[in-house]
């Protein structure tokens, strides 16, 4: 039972509860007892995730020769939603005509740091036709993250542009690796475009494999800041280190899960073997994991 089902069964279970009160008084004590058993064990229940997504990054290679075909078996496999990391020359309408065929919604996309910054009216109008509600920058260069002073400029890029997109209806964020948590001059970068952005302007795509590969907590991040991670990358890590599809590796989604409050999960693979298998197993894995 998702969480949708929950609240709807417990608003009926309310409904009936009240419109049966007259017969409730003739009925024998065991009876209420065993209701409110059940009442109290369906509460208890574990829930699946709302949605499933996927980032599209995952399957370029397939979307590349096959983009309707890719996104199809996408939608075939279940996945609920998508995170675009490129449109592959096709036009936002020809984006929300295919997306409305195959029934998946689209909450957010990838966009380089450059084109944000050379089209940033462009880039808004484009995520606001498709129907995205985050536009996330995915990355940083090398020349971009040389020393601590470079990430105090980038504040001031996705301080500008993240008001931008709050006053268009929308929503920056940034999504980490794990360079972010290197240390410079005694402080983590990471820190600092957390510390140093307004919460309301610019959130956070948190991609818990790269915090864990960088030897850090995301329960840790996440618990200081509960409402600033309203998206997560979910891409499972293997014994020995490396990417493996989700429940090949050894996180323990639930767990994060369950702590934190996001409203969207994408999986994400950098360079599966086999991409379409990839992202069965990750959702087959999701569909049945209980938080």
């Amino acid at each position: 039972m998702n969480r949708r089902q929950f609240l709807t069964t417990s608003v009926q279970a309310t409904g009936a509860l009240c419109a049966g009160v007259c017969l409730a008084a003739c009925t024998p004590d065991s009876a209420d007892d065993e209701t409110t058993a059940a009442d109290a064990s369906s509460a208890a229940s574990p829930a699946s995730l709302p949605t499933i997504g996927l980032q599209l990054y995952t399957i370029r290679s397939v979307m590349e020769n096959d983009f309707r075909g890719a996104l199809e078996q996408v939608a075939t496999i279940g996945y609920d939603e998508v995170e675009f990391a490129g449109y592959y020359d096709r036009t936002p309408d020809e984006i929300v005509a295919l997306l409305d065929d195959l029934d998946l919604a689209s909450p957010a996309t990838h966009v380089p740091l450059q084109r944000i910054r050379e089209a940033p009216d462009e880039v808004i109008q484009t995520a606001k036709t498709i129907g995205h509600q985050y536009v996330v920058c995915p990355y940083l260069s090398e020349s971009e993250r040389t020393a601590l002073d470079d990430y105090h400029r980038l504040v001031e890029d996705f301080s500008t542009f993240g008001k931008r997109c709050t006053e268009a209806g929308l929503q920056f964020a940034y999504h980490n690796h794990d360079f972010e948590f290197v240390e410079m001059n005694g402080t983590r970068p990471y820190d600092v475009l957390l510390s140093e952005t307004d919460p309301e302007h610019v959130k956070m795509e948190i991609d818990l494999y790269w915090v864990i590969e960088a030897g850090q907590d995301p329960l840790d991040y996440i618990g200081q800041n509960p409402e600033r991670y309203p998206l997560c990358h979910v891409k499972d890590r293997g014994p020995d280190g490396g990417m493996t599809p989700v429940g090949n590796g050894t996180i323990d989604f639930a767990s994060i899960f369950e702590a934190a409050n996001f409203q969207h999960y994408f999986v994400e693979h950098d360079n599966p073997e086999n991409p379409m298998q990839s992202i069965e197993t990750s959702h087959r894995t999701l569909q049945t994991l209980k938080i």
